[in-house]
């Protein structure tokens, strides 16, 4: 076994990677860029090289540094982790000729799965069921056109390199074919170095399932179960679960045989993933199958289901915890056991299935604002509570709940990487079990100072769609009337709680001073406070009156008795018939005193206002359009003087990896362009005049 390995990764997985490392007993070695100097990855290794700037083409993906930076402090191996170098076929054999052994497959299976349209061809001559369309090397976008016509629509075009949802684009009309290729080839070449790709028909509800494939150098190949990933924006995860809902023993079985089939065509040693698409019958569910083989498209039982393999990722996934909460495996202990020489250590029928699992993916995005990347400090970072789960050993089936994370309290979310804060993974008995938990670990999830995710993911677990399994990519679009611009809390509720959370301060600050006190004493009269607020850009005034409770007004609403009662972090809060238990956090340099308010029911934001606050300042002018984080300007689509419609693209920027168009909030004309294509902006910068 090895006695020191770098990590050439940074963040969650990192941390993932050096804790296993250390319950073996081997020494880790950190890598980082500017940006990272101080993050918690660095912390959780023994050793740490710096590596370069902050984007990664300056630092993670230079593999020359990171390669002397290996040899340097004499590691004898390096983990990959996910995306940047892990499925670099020239840094596998780049580690190999510096003598140092890469954590993951050959190289050869590397760039015969690497390219989508390669592996594609690569699995019809082994038998393995294909969705119709075009792998070909010839990229004339007039053939490309040609074959998704043929194809027929909707179609998908694919970055043939690509991986992550980048670099692909579901075109609806042939009409729209030319442009949706020129911007997947944009992204595709920015993200991954080639602008090939390849064209799928787009297949209609389907299911994301995928199989867990792991090798050894001994030709031995195991598949560990499934995951069913069908909850997507942006064709990226977003919820993970195993099993998948409604699989039969007979169709896990089949689509286990055909992701060792697809592993054993390249050799493959290590941790992969084969993903398939799962298209539905009439009805929602898997059906029971016929007997898997030949290179025909397979059909599945009397519904019709039908699966096709997708692409293989030569990888450890983002999702791997949910397979080692329902098998009780470490697979980073595989892949370091594996990589060391040592056989698989379990034999396929030894392996053994207990309960359910699901992931969240908590990002730092706004899901209402078609899920745009957010940046910002985490002010508050507070995570579930252990003791509020029956289990929680780690290291077994029993695993009620975990959550993976590369950052704490007071770490900056950069424009620099991906944006996802954490993964939080749940285990139940049953999937209402793990549903519930998971509800539970999210309620308890507190993050103050920028967009997240935290919400909407407790809207989709709790819909309908997703508690009863009818599951596929288009679930969240589908169910878009309950998941998103939700009110959980409501006005009365919100309101009720920050008033108290700002009297209980108040009496905490000044002490037991008569005319200070919450019940607002003085020896004649009645006592009134209003607080002026701000909902949902709404202004709201309330009206407090001591005599002799705390009674409460909200905007139109009927006065009711308030009281509050301390507990923990937080305040058991009584007001117009309902008791709960809300924390609220001031958000630190946010304008207008932005409160959020987090309730066992949901989580809000409200404004309590100072009226004196803006005195004297400065209408802002209208008609700007600003950039809405730091990134690239990619491009524009109009000209000084141009007259342009509400809702028409007007720029495109690239930030965290991702395409974001900027488009007209009203009808106007170009005064001016601000910036040059290729120009970096700050959030917030103007980038173009409106008038």
């Amino acid at each position: 076994m090895f006695k020191k390995i770098l990590i050439a990764n940074r963040g969650e997985i990192a941390c993932r990677v050096a804790a296993t490392a250390r319950r073996m007993g081997i020494q880790t070695v950190a890598v980082y860029s500017d940006a990272d100097a101080g993050a918690k990855h660095v912390q959780a290794c023994d050793e740490a090289v710096h590596v370069g700037g902050s984007a990664p083409k300056d630092s993670y993906l230079r593999w020359e540094r990171i390669l002397q930076a290996a040899k340097d402090i004499g590691a004898e191996a390096v983990h990959p982790g996910y995306g940047f170098l892990s499925e670099n076929q020239d840094f596998a054999k780049a580690c190999a000729a510096a003598g140092l052994v890469f954590i993951g497959p050959p190289a050869s299976a590397i760039l015969a799965m690497g390219l989508k349209a390669e592996s594609k061809r690569l699995m019809a001559s082994a038998g393995v069921p294909l969705v119709p369309g075009y792998h070909g090397v010839d990229q004339d976008p007039a053939l490309l056109q040609r074959e998704a016509d043929s194809i027929g629509y909707p179609a998908l075009i694919k970055a043939s390199a690509g991986g992550g949802g980048k670099g692909m684009r579901v075109v609806e009309r042939s009409e729209d074919f030319a442009a949706a290729l020129a911007s997947c080839q944009r992204e595709a070449i920015n993200s991954f170095g080639s602008d090939a790709v390849l064209i799928e028909k787009y297949v209609q509800r389907p299911r994301h399932i995928e199989i867990q494939v792991f090798g050894d150098t001994q030709g031995n190949c195991v598949y560990l179960f499934e995951r069913d990933c069908s909850v997507q924006r942006r064709h990226q995860k977003v919820l993970e679960e195993a099993p998948a809902p409604g699989m039969t023993e007979a169709l896990r079985a089949q689509m286990g045989a055909a992701a060792v089939a697809a592993a054993k065509a390249v050799n493959y040693v290590g941790a992969g993933t084969v993903e398939f698409i799962v298209e539905q019958g009439d009805v929602y569910g898997l059906a029971e199958t016929s007997t898997w083989g030949g290179s025909e498209p397979h059909a599945v039982g009397n519904e019709g289901a039908r699966f096709f393999f997708m692409e293989m990722n030569t990888r450890l996934q983002v999702e791997h915890p949910v397979t080692e909460a329902i098998t009780g495996l470490d697979l980073v202990e595989w892949q370091l056991r594996v990589a060391s020489g040592e056989p698989l250590p379990l034999q396929q029928s030894e392996i053994r299935m207990t309960g359910h699992a699901i992931e969240a993916r908590i990002c730092a995005e706004n899901p209402d604002n078609n899920f745009l990347p957010a940046t910002g400090t985490l002010q508050i970072y507070r995570k579930p509570q252990a003791s509020s789960f029956e289990r929680t050993n780690m290291s077994d089936t029993g695993v009620a709940f975990r959550i993976d994370d590369g950052v704490r309290e007071g770490d900056t979310i950069s424009p620099f990487y991906d944006s996802m804060v954490a993964k939080l993974i749940v285990h139940g008995d049953t999937r209402e079990q793990a549903l519930a938990r998971l509800d539970t670990a999210l309620a308890q999830t507190h993050i103050v100072g920028l967009n997240t995710n935290v919400q909407f993911l407790r809207y989709v677990v709790r819909s309908d769609a997703f508690a009863t399994a009818q599951l596929d990519t288009a679930l969240i679009q589908r169910e878009s009337a309950v998941l998103f611009k939700q009110d959980p809390v409501g006005l009365q509720a919100a309101a009720a709680a920050v008033i108290a959370d700002a009297l209980q301060s108040e009496s905490a600050a000044q002490g037991a001073d008569p005319f200070s006190r919450r019940d607002g004493w003085q020896s004649h009269g009645t006592t009134r406070r209003r607080f002026e607020l701000e909902y949902d850009g709404q202004p709201v005034r309330a009206l407090l009156t001591y005599a002799p409770q705390l009674r409460l007004q909200v905007g139109e609403g009927a006065e009711a008795v308030l009281q509050c009662t301390p507990q923990g972090d937080g305040l058991w809060v009584e007001f117009n018939g309902a008791r709960i238990h809300s924390t609220v956090y001031v958000q630190e340099g946010a304008l207008d005193g932005l409160r959020h308010v987090f309730t066992p029911q949901g989580a809000t934001r409200i404004s309590l206002l100072d009226p004196l606050a803006h005195a004297g300042e400065a209408t802002p002018e209208g008609g700007r359009l600003t950039a809405p984080m730091p990134g690239k300007v990619v491009s524009f689509a109009v000209m000084t003087g141009d007259k342009v419609k509400a809702g028409q693209a007007l720029a495109v920027m690239e930030a965290m990896k991702m395409e974001h168009t900027i488009s007209a909030p009203k009808d106007g004309t170009v005064a001016e362009l601000l910036y040059a294509p290729g120009d970096q902006v700050a959030d917030g910068a103007e980038l173009l005049k409106l008038l």
